[in-house]
């Protein structure tokens, strides 16, 4: 009998071991709205790169139309990583009251030293030839609260002007700003690339103002994750971004320029020779190939928001900030 109990008993245990050796790894859910700005849709394309995914934890990218209903995905626990732009940060913070949020890694930067601005189009043969002149006029903004949108308030406060008394802004799409303008409907838009790029080769547009001359070095969309799913879930955090900081090095580096643009080209589904000139180049955004996030210029930009009556309440970003998991997957690659 007792040697019928001890066998019963390894196989139990074997079957334990085989079952754990089966067992599938965590599902990062991460959340992401634009490409290629933001490069979440991009990066888990080249896998031959990846060390870790499929072994110590997956992806399921979730596609959104910008950052604000990220933040009631994370607050469910529909998403682990969000991607949110600075000011939805400070809303996360004072409206939802999320005390637990962190922000953990960079995306993208505006108005870095060298690198591309977002810019605020007029028609080139319009009469808007000033700031001034957009007195009683109507602005397009892709969002109410965006870091567009902010900029775009705050330079027209810097000149008398408020909205409503002064001029009135309208929401549209990034997409549909340029045929709004040459349409009349709008008399500035704040467009992004790669709307600025065929905006300068149609030369029917003037750049009146940027993003980088309204509101300087801005953080604008970052990645965020909740104190507690960070410390369930360290181990495989850790691979994640150390994945993504070798991916990223790759896609910036100019000897795989060519391999980057098909890619982008294939998962935007348009043709290479409309990102070539200038995707993963000093004439597109700028991304820290250590994902590491602009703090001095989040403190700032949420400074702004609160300017414009955005936001009600002072932040101290550096209590809602862990940079552990990217500053210990670059040393793990280095």
């Amino acid at each position: 009998m007792g040697i019928f109990r001890s066998m019963a008993a390894l196989l139990a245990l074997g079957l334990t071991l085989a079952g754990a050796a089966r067992a599938e790894p965590p599902t990062i859910k991460v959340g992401w709205a634009v490409v290629p700005g933001q490069l979440t849709s991009l990066l888990f394309q080249k896998k031959d790169i990846l060390k870790h995914y499929g072994s110590s934890y997956k992806v399921e990218l979730v596609k959104f139309r910008g950052s604000a209903p990220q933040i009631t995905a994370l607050a469910a626990g529909e998403l682990d990583i969000a991607a949110l732009a600075f000011s939805s940060v400070g809303l996360a913070i004072q409206n939802a009251h999320m005390e637990d949020i962190r922000v953990v890694a960079d995306l993208y930067q505006d108005g870095i030293e060298g690198y591309r601005t977002s810019e605020y189009l007029v028609l080139a043969d319009g009469p808007i030839k000033t700031i001034e002149d957009l007195k009683g006029k109507v602005l397009a903004s892709n969002g109410i609260g965006g870091a567009i949108d902010m900029a775009m308030r705050k330079i027209m406060l810097d000149h008398g002007m408020v909205e409503k008394r002064d001029y009135r802004i309208v929401e549209i799409d990034f997409a549909n700003m340029l045929p709004a303008i040459r349409e009349k409907k709008v008399d500035l838009v704040g467009e992004v690339t790669p709307f600025t790029i065929e905006a300068q080769k149609t030369g029917d547009m003037r750049t009146l103002f940027t993003l980088k001359e309204a509101m300087g070095p801005t953080q604008i969309t970052l990645m965020t994750a909740r104190a507690p799913y960070i410390a369930e879930h360290r181990a495989a955090l850790a691979d994640f971004f150390e994945d993504w900081i070798r991916a990223t090095r790759w896609f910036l580096d100019p000897a795989n320029h060519k391999e980057a643009v098909e890619i982008v080209a294939s998962v935007t589904k348009r043709p290479p020779s409309e990102f070539d000139s200038w995707v993963f180049t000093h004439d597109d955004y700028y991304r820290d190939p250590d994902a590491k996030p602009n703090l001095a210029a989040l403190d700032d930009n949420l400074k702004v928001q609160k300017k414009l009556g955005l936001l009600n309440i002072d932040i101290d970003i550096k209590k809602y900030t862990d940079l552990s998991l990217i500053e210990d997957a670059a040393k793990r690659i280095k």
